[in-house]
Order: structure tokens, then sequence, then C-alpha cells
């Protein structure tokens, strides 16, 4: 065995294992199962043009390398981005834990309440600070989260506002420039106005429906808005605050005074600034909203028990229900970040958070006082953490960059200084020096920190917060250890057993790939510092650019998108842009097939397109006569087609590239969902079947891992005619020379994150980026040939393969009495998460190995599906009373003196022999879902519950 190969560790079966599966399929060798399933006319005639595989030990060598060409300053910034310090026990048992980064979205609740318990903590922690009433477990960051505020505010509007046409929506001038900028993108496709201004002089007219802002103001003055808010709710129009979350421990919540949604990221506590990302921005707002609130809330509810459990809540606002009345894709999330954030606070606790802000506060009075004891005029009258000083910019820069300090330069005479969590006495002295220097006075240090407070009164915090127990327990290290060892029991990740997701794709996330991001020469990066600051970055983003365009067929790419949704709205984004360049404004009709992932509708009605649905033909491909006779009829107003390639279904349409040249013929674009290109590297690509715009799913095929939720990264890969439109940022330029407006707040959106896919595609090189294709394949197929009999498969190709996942059938065991579910919760019994459920076919699971698993996980898992086919045989609709049913089984249910149930412990516990020797326990019976959605309850419980 090579052992400097990391193909070989990546890539689960051995050689001799490929062999036996390829025997068990009827395949003579690997190249012809590929040529039975991948059509011949798009596969790729040449290997992909990538440099050489790297060992791990060489890629961790080069990666170093990198960092050090990165500079990394003391950044005072701002501009919503903080150093802060991640908690080493924090750092160590969460985000360099494969036991919480390759977990997935909890929708198996059982087998994932460590994670909701930490999920639910965020909530409550983010609830106590804004003084709202209900908060998400996360959005994508805070330029994301305001526009997904406008959105909401906009759908709530009241009936006369609605009646009337209301359409306007004011953005203090005070706002962040990045999410200026993103609300621009959002707004325009929707039919909103923005109103730019200053919050004094609005006139609050009945063609505004809602507001947005800034608290403290982009340049940290604090502003009293409560007559504002109090003046626009009296003429209906809602407003939404974007909040500093550490200042509101200091300041006036902004539900105490009236705000409808309050907005920000959770970066400062505990997040490496990674160059922009990834970080959990957070969105509160009203309990009456919480039919349109984006994102994924976490509700409280009880087990068929009745014990205390959670789940995620009003799922049935997901878009993949909803589709094109979904609210917003809103199943993206930042859930590591955020499991991250609301540990942060666990940790340090209400004493230690309020401890934290009082220390930034006072070491920025501290500084403001030392300034203006040099002459140096300071301008804000009240502020939290960010000082705005008048002084020749240029000569300030010169300087403070020689002594490697960032300042924010606001223009020729004015320039921001923002104190944060790792500011101490040393870094003062030092900022004093850069001003010192530049006036040509005498050295001139601060001796001490003052205790003094600069808020004013009126704007002053004098609400309690952060009470509950979970804030008040963990604040030894190792109560904190224990404490995160405890949820990590709860829930099961691919550091347990596979995770066969149909179009997730759990593949294994490498400790290789993994271990850069612990390095502050990458994490301490701010996303605006200066290029020449970042070029280890720039060296690696323009590496993966190039990479994916190699991987895609395409002439471009952009990274900003920060997750696959945002991806498809981003690509669409650049599809309506190239029209209107044409002159062709009016073309807004987005065909998407019956198939398709919910976020394709819910991306086309956010990009102001209107969606024409085309049916299904019997073998599960797109009609195409269908879709023929749709495209014509709407040719003069066609936008593009969104398509799923292979399909969602499984399968490699013979006929893509026909359905592609109907869309061109009639003056549409093509949109590729990249979700299932784990079938594609190295075989056939996007650009190869016809389509002119992908996104790629980095935590999907290129190894980025789920973290329960979130990170994601999305980016877009484009044709040469869409590249001029590729999004731009507003304070680092990005993008095309006819850039769209951002997609998200940091030009390269979670930069930190990219890092994985980087390593993943520089360690694998070609030619083991094509091979973990083909064995994503073979393991698909060989998890076809052994369920053969037992579970029907729903779609195959035409030589009777599956791509890299398949769907069975489960809809006759309903004569069983016996749902799709059932199977699901059976299985934790087993160890195993189940595959993708009811999606895209109700009454189905989609199962998708990945090319990670070796022959005997996969036999364990198909092992597990054969003895529960049993089972269902076994079942009847008149005896409800199986082990089905009553599945999942806990250890409590097992050690309990009474058992009543018509079947063994064993049978319930461990019905196969391998199970016995790594059991994995689900904390909790089947949940109520609907208890918890008709007592909705999203935050922990208040200390009285505990007194």
């Amino acid at each position: 065995m090579n052992t400097n190969s990391f193909q070989l560790r990546h890539i689960g079966p051995s050689n001799a294992e490929q062999e036996k599966m390829l025997a068990t399929i009827k395949a003579n060798s690997l190249e012809d199962l590929i040529n039975e399933t991948v059509p011949d006319n798009i596969r790729l005639k040449n290997p992909l043009d990538l440099e050489p595989a790297m060992s791990e030990y060489q890629y961790l060598a080069h990666i170093k390398e990198l960092s050090e060409k990165n500079k990394v300053f003391k950044s005072y910034i701002g501009l919503g981005y903080h150093e802060a310090i991640v908690p080493s026990v924090i750092q160590r048992n969460i985000l360099e834990n494969p036991g919480w980064y390759t977990a997935y979205t909890p929708y198996q609740a059982e087998i994932a309440q460590g994670r909701l318990e930490a999920l639910l903590n965020y909530q409550t922690m983010i609830c106590d600070l804004t003084g709202m009433e209900l908060a998400n477990a996360s959005l994508l960051d805070e330029s994301t989260a305001a526009a997904e505020a406008m959105a909401l505010l906009f759908d709530v509007r009241d009936r006369a506002k609605k009646k009337s046409g209301a359409h306007k929506f004011f953005v203090s001038n005070e706002i962040l420039p990045q999410t200026l900028s993103l609300l621009q993108t959002r707004s325009i496709p929707i039919g909103i106005e923005l109103v730019i201004g200053n919050h004094e002089d609005f006139n609050f007219g009945d063609d505004f429906f809602g507001a947005i802002l800034q608290y403290p103001g982009k340049f940290g003055q604090i502003f009293d808005y409560e007559s504002f808010v109090s003046k626009a709710n009296k003429n209906k129009i809602k407003v939404a605050v974007a909040a500093d979350i550490l200042s509101l421990v200091k300041l006036k919540a902004p539900g105490e005074f009236g705000a409808s949604v309050v907005v920000g990221t959770t970066q400062r506590f505990g997040i490496p600034l990674g160059y922009g990302g990834p970080h959990a921005a957070y969105f509160a707002t009203k309990e009456a909203y919480k039919r349109s609130i984006p994102g994924r809330i976490i509700g409280v509810t009880k087990d068929k028990n009745g014990k205390r459990a959670l789940r995620m809540a009003l799922q049935t606002r997901e878009q993949h229900i909803k589709r094109e009345r979904a609210t917003s894709n809103i199943c993206t999330a930042q859930v590591l970040l955020a499991v991250m954030a609301g540990m942060y606070a666990v940790f340090h606790g209400k004493s230690g958070i309020q401890f934290i802000a009082d220390s930034v506060h006072n070491k920025t009075i501290t500084l403001a006082n030392k300034l203006s004891d040099l002459g140096i005029e300071q301008t804000n009258t009240s502020y939290f953490d960010t000082i705005t000083v008048k002084a020749e910019s240029q000569k300030v820069k010169v300087v403070a960059e020689a002594n490697g300090i960032n300042f924010n330069y606001i223009d020729d005479r004015t320039l921001s200084i923002s104190v944060n969590e790792t500011t101490g006495l040393k870094e003062l002295n030092a900022i004093i020096a850069v001003f010192t220097e530049v006036l040509n006075l005498n050295s001139n240090t601060i001796p001490s920190i003052s205790r003094e407070n600069n808020i004013e009164k009126n704007v002053q915090r004098n609400t309690s917060f952060l009470d509950n127990e979970i804030f008040n327990t963990y604040q030894s290290e190792t109560d904190m250890m224990r404490y995160i060892k405890k949820l990590e029991r709860k829930d099961l990740a691919l550091n347990h057993s596979m995770i066969s997701l149909g179009s997730c794709t759990m593949k294994l996330n490498a400790a290789s790939e993994m271990l850069p991001l612990s390095n502050p020469q990458w994490g301490n990066i701010h996303p605006f510092v200066p290029l020449n600051q970042a070029e280890g970055y720039q060296e690696v983003l323009q590496k993966l650019e190039h990479q994916l365009n190699i991987v895609t067929g395409f002439a471009g790419t952009s990274l900003q998108p920060n997750s696959g949704a945002q991806g498809e709205f981003a690509g669409l984004m650049t599809i309506r842009a190239y029209h209107q360049s044409n002159g062709d404004s009016h073309r807004n009709i987005c065909i998407i097939p019956a198939s398709a992932h919910g976020t394709n509708p819910a991306s086309a009605v956010m990009a102001g397109m209107k969606v024409i649905v085309t049916k299904t033909a019997e073998n599960g491909n797109i009609d195409l006569a269908d879709l023929l006779e749709k495209a014509e009829i709407h040719k003069n107003n066609l936008a593009a087609l969104m398509v799923t390639y292979p399909s969602t279904h499984g399968v490699f349409e013979s006929e893509i590239q026909e359905i592609t040249k109907i869309i061109h013929d009639n003056g549409g674009q093509v949109y590729m969902d990249g979700a299932n290109m784990n079938a594609q590297v190295g075989l056939t690509n996007p650009a190869t079947i016809g389509a002119d715009v992908c996104h790629l799913n980095l935590h999907k095929t290129f190894a980025i891992p789920h973290g329960g939720g979130g990170p994601g990264v999305g980016p877009i890969c484009v044709a040469p005619q869409l590249v001029p439109f590729l999004p731009t940022n507003p304070i680092i330029a990005t993008g095309g020379k006819n850039a769209i407006t951002a997609i998200s707040a940091a030009p390269w959106g979670s930069a930190l994150a990219c890092l994985i896919s980087y390593g993943y595609i520089t360690m694998l090189g070609a030619k083991g980026l094509t091979d973990s294709t083909k064995t994503a394949i073979l393991n698909a197929n060989y998890i076809k040939e052994r369920l053969e009999g037992y579970y029907p498969t729903l779609y195959t190709g035409e030589k009777g393969r599956a791509a890299h996942e398949m769907i069975i059938d489960c809809r006759d065991f309903k004569q069983n009495g016996i749902e799709v579910v059932d199977i699901a919760k059976r299985l934790m019994d087993y160890g195993f998460h189940a595959p993708t459920v009811s999606f895209p076919v109700g009454g189905t699971m989609m199962i998708e190995p990945t090319e990670s698993e070796s022959i005997s996980e996969l036999d364990r898992f198909c092992d597990a599906m054969i003895s529960i086919r049993k089972e269902i045989t076994e079942a009847t609709k008149e005896n409800a009373n199986n082990p089905l049913k009553n599945a999942p089984h806990t250890q409590e249910m097992l050690t309990s003196d009474d058992w009543s149930l018509p079947y063994t412990r064993k049978q319930a516990a461990f019905p196969l022999a391998y199970i016995a020797d790594n059991k994995f326990w689900p904390t909790v019976r089947r949940v109520d879902d609907a208890y918890g959605d008709r007592n909705l309850i999203c935050s922990c419980n208040p200390i009285e519950d505990y007194m």
C-alpha cells in the first residue's frame, strides 16, 4: 500500500473489495459500470487538467507555507468583524471534533438531541440579548440576515399596506456598506424600493412598509432610536435593527424600544475571523411572525413517553415543502458556528460576558481619552467599542501598516478604530505609538485602563439577561468539557457510522483537510484588509477557483455564496443581469422540473422569476414533450431552466443535451443544480451537458463537513457570457466588469472553509477525483444489488444502473401498517442515520453511500435494511405494537423493570450481532412534532423553573 496516497485513505473500498463488489453487481470492470451508467455522448474525452496529487504530508507543508504569506496584523477595522478569542475548550472539543462537525442537519431529532440542546442555548442567548420573543438557529451572515428581515417585513405587511402597494424600505445611512449592497441585490427582484437616508430626517410616508437601523452605527456612534421606532410603529412601519451582539450587554435591547426584527452576527462570540467566514448570523423577531421567520427554529416538545425532547419546529415552512411559496431558502444555516457561539456564552456565563463587554468598553474610553490628550479629535458622542477620529488618514495608514496595525479609513481626514476582546494595554499603547509617530511627539503611553462609561443613560441596558441555569453552571473547564461531551454522546455523526443521505453526500471530511482551520495565520485575517496582507488566502482562493473551472468546464467562478441555496440565487441573478444587458429585461420565466430540489423554485422567486413546472415522465426523467411545449409557449419571456444532473431520481438522463438545446433555442439560459456533482467530477461536467451556470455544494461534493446544518459554501461557476456579471463587494472589489451587487457580506464568502475543498482537490488530483466519482457510483449500485428483492428501486438508467444515489420505494409497506418514517426511526436502533426520507417522491428513501464507505460498512447498512424488511413482513395494520412503530428504543426502556412489549429486549435493541460491539443509544423515544408546534417553546426554561 502506498502510504503517501491520500486517494487510498479517502476512498473506502480497496481494490480487492471493488473486485468483489463488481462481481456482485455483475459488471466486468469499474470502467464497464461507468459506461453502463453515464451516457457516452457526455463523457469527457481527456482527464482533468489539474496539478499532480500531493500526499497529506506534502499538503500540510504546502498549506503552512501559504499561510505564512498572510500578514496577520492587529485589525481594528470593525464594520461587523472583530478579532475574537476562541476558548480552547471549545476549539478542541467542538471545532476540531468530528463528533460535532460531521453531523447532519437534525431532521432525525431522536439522534440529534445534543446538537438541538446546543442550538436551543444559542436561541435563548439571542432572545435574552435582543429582548425579542423568538430567534432562529442561525443564518449565513449579518447582511443576509438583514435582507431576510426586509423580506419578512414585506411579507407581513398589514392588509392596508398590501392593498395600497406600500413597497418602500428605509435604510439608514449608518448601515454597514456590505449590508446595503446585499439589500440592493435582494430588493430589486421582488419589487422593493430602497430609500437611503438619515433616520432623523425620515418622513414616515404611507408608501413605506419597513425600515432598518444599525445599532451602534457603522462608525460607532450610538443613536437613541426609541422615538424613531415609536413613530414608525404608529405609522404601521415595522423596524428591523442590525445590532452588535456584544454591545447589547451594555445597550438597551431593541425589543424594549419596539423593534420588530433584530439581526446581527455572533462572530465575536468566539469565532475566528477567517477572512470573512463562516460565521453564524442571528435573527430574532416576534412570535407573531413565527410562520414567516426564515431559518430553522429549535423547539421543545415531548417524546412518546412524555419526556422532554427537542426537534426542529414548524418544518412546514421549509422550502422543500412550500417550494416557490417558501418565505426564503430557509434550509440555510451556520449550525456549527452557532453551536460555538452559544457555547461561548455557556462557558463565560452571564458574569463573564458582562466582564468582556465592560472590558472592551473601558479600553475604548481609555483609548479615546488618550488620543484626546494628544490633541486628536474624537467625534462620537456616545459609543461602545468604536471611536471615530480626525487625522490625516494616509499618513496614519503608512505608519500603522508599518507597525502591523489596520484601522478603518473613512476618508482623507477621518478614520475609525474598533476595539475588541483581544485588545489589551500593550495593543492600546501600540495604537497610541502610531499617532505619536504621525504627530512627531515623544513616546506617550497609557499606564492603566480607566473604568468609565460613555454610553448615554437613556440607551443603557437596564434589563437582565442570561439568567438561565445553563449560563451559570459550566464556568470551569472540567465542567464545560464534560457538558460538551454529554451533548456529543446524544448525537449520531459520521464518526459513528455511515450517513447515507441521498442528495446530501455525507462523505469523509479528512483530518488533513480540517487541520489548517485551527491555524491563526488563516483564522485571524479580517475580510477587509488590503490584498497584500492576504497573499496566502488570495493564492488559495484563486487556485480553488481555477480547480473548480477545470472540474465544471466553465470560464469563471465566484466563491462568494455561503450555501447551495445562496449559490442558486446568485446563479439566477447572473442570468438575470445577462438578459438585462441584452435588452431582454422581460425574460422572467423559469422552467423547473417537478422533481427539482425545493430550493430551486424558492430561489427563482427570490430572483424575481415566475416558475413554470414541467412534468415527470413515467421513467422518472424530465418529460421532453412537455418541456418543449412549455419552452415554445414562453419563448419570448423564457429566462432559464433549472435542472439537476444526474436527476434527483439518481439517473443520468441521456437526453440532457437535447433538453439544454431546447432552452437555448428559445432564448433561455440553463442553470444546473450542482447537488449531484459527486456523480460528475472527472466523468462529465456542466459545460459538456450544455449548462451555462451551476452552483457547487462544497459541503457535499468537495468535502466541507455539514456541521449539523452548516457551514456550507455554494460557489457558482459560469460560462464565458456570464463571467462579467459575477458578484462584487462594496469594500473589496470582486467579480466581473459588470458585476451584480453582493450575494454575501464578505468578498469571498466563507473563505476559511474554502481551505477544506482546496485540500480535498489538491490531495486527490485528477485521478483521485475521478476515481472517487467512479467509486461513489459503484457503492450505490452495490447497495442497489444487495437490496434487490427486498426493496424495489424506483428509477434506474437505460441499462439498469443507478448513478451515485438511488431511490427505494417503501409505499407498498402501508399494507403492513408501516410508513417510511417508521423505517427511518428503526434504523436508529441498528446504529444508522436514515437516508433521505420522502424526497423527491413521498414514501421513498433516497440512499447515497458516497465513495468514502468501505464494503464492510455498506454490508452492515444493507444487513440492517434487510433485517428491517423482515420485520416489516411480520407487521400488520391491526397491531401497531411492533419494533418499527415503537422505534427508536432507548436505554431507559431496555433497563426498565417493566417490559410489556410482544418482542424481546434483544430484538428491540440488538437485532443483529454487530450492534453489540458499537451500540448507539437514542436518548429519547419518537418525538411528537405536532405537540411541539401547537405549544411552541423555542428557548430554555426560565430560571424560576429550576427553583
